[in-house]
């Protein structure tokens, strides 16, 4: 997959404190985290061998900064060699985020995962609910009020629970080590008939719950799968190569702070071998629940040693039809996506069934036998 340099980074370059792993040559080959600077990409591996050790460190930027490292190359070379930029990291994710993609849940469920009916059940759930809901504040007197009348019409489910209760939705997107980087095939189930992009800023978060920084995510959902049952959440959203991260993570320093992160904006391309072509837009400003509610609603009961990546939901919801017969946007195989926001880069990857990609063998068992090989491990 070939794209410039000013492409994939941010727009101001490498002027932020950016890091992230590269698989690299050697005996053995293996993943490495690196410090991607002005002068070249430098492997820090020596000092940090996995992406949560640095994120967990006191001052993960800081260790960025300065630890020296060896450098492996020019970025434009390694390119090709980028993986996903967490490891031991829990991969967790927010549903129901924002007030549109709240809408679209409750369309899923009331279309029971048929694409068909979805442009029906749209009409009449915005006449039933009326009140404009992301001007309510999840969990108020105001939410309560709404959940009320909605009850009483018939017209409650478990999406408006998360999207306007007080408690969010926090669910596994996938385990430890099984997202996918920059360039890499991103998987579909086969079995799935009407699915999407879920482009998404993810929060990187030490053990300690210190939000350290962000980079971009794709949350892919299979629509119908989801729509038929809440319950079918997992089989929706975690499958082989269902998770892509990156290309980069931005640790928080003078050029990026959480306040760049509240005011993102991410940009969604679709483009398809049928010369289909969907643009959209996801813009944090409009979240219903601010990025550290969700990181502290996500530890509320929870420890994680290893930090987590949480993903915060998204705005877009594409209701474009792609076929005819009013069935809305779904994904096709060979579909190339870019996830682009300002601040963080482009995450591109292009869309496979989960059975065509290649299995993911790498696991954290894996990555300590490796390291321990390379002596990495003290």
């Amino acid at each position: 997959m070939s794209a410039s340099l000013s492409e994939i980074l941010p727009e101001d370059g490498t002027a932020g404190t950016l890091v992230g792993r590269v698989w690299r040559a050697g005996h053995p080959a293996g993943p490495s985290v690196v410090a991607i600077r002005g002068d070249g990409v430098f492997d820090l591996s020596a000092t940090v061998p996995t992406m949560a050790d640095l994120c967990n460190a006191p001052d993960p930027t800081a260790l960025a900064r300065n630890s020296s490292g060896e450098r492996i190359g020019a970025l434009q070379n390694l390119v090709g060699d980028l993986l996903a930029p967490v490891d031991l990291q829990a991969l967790k994710a927010a549903g129901v985020a924002f007030a549109v993609s709240l809408l679209e849940r409750r369309i899923e469920d009331h279309a029971r995962g048929d694409p068909a009916r979805a442009e029906q059940v749209r009409g009449e759930l915005n006449s039933i609910i009326g009140a404009d809901v992301s001007a309510i504040k999840p969990g108020s007197p105001e939410a309560e009020a709404l959940k009320k009348t909605l009850m009483a019409r018939g017209a409650w489910s478990p999406y408006l629970e998360v999207g306007i209760g007080p408690y969010a939705e926090i669910f596994t997107k996938a385990p430890p080590m099984a997202a996918v980087g920059y360039g890499a095939e991103i998987g579909i189930r086969p079995d799935s008939d009407w699915n999407n992009p879920e482009p998404e800023v993810t929060l990187i978060v030490s053990a300690k719950g210190k939000i350290v920084g962000a980079t971009l995510g794709n949350d892919v959902n299979l629509r119908d799968i989801e729509g038929r049952s809440a319950l079918l959440l997992g089989i929706a959203k975690d499958n082989n190569a269902s998770c892509a991260l990156g290309p980069f993570i931005r640790l928080f320093d003078e050029t990026f702070s959480l306040d760049d992160v509240r005011q993102a904006k991410v940009d969604l391309e679709v483009t398809g071998p049928d010369q289909f072509r969907l643009r959209g837009s996801s813009d944090l400003s409009k979240i219903s629940r601010d990025p550290t509610d969700l990181v502290a609603q996500a530890m509320s009961a929870h420890q994680y040693p290893d930090g987590m990546a949480l993903m915060t939901g998204t705005l877009f919801a594409p209701t474009e039809p792609r076929k005819a017969g009013g069935t809305g946007f779904t994904h096709m195989v060979g579909d190339l996506v870019s996830i682009r926001s300002p601040k963080l880069g482009t995450l591109t990857n292009k869309v496979a069934h989960c059975d065509k990609i290649a299995p993911w063998t790498f696991g954290t068992g894996a990555l300590m036998r490796n390291l321990a090989a390379r002596g990495l491990l003290r």
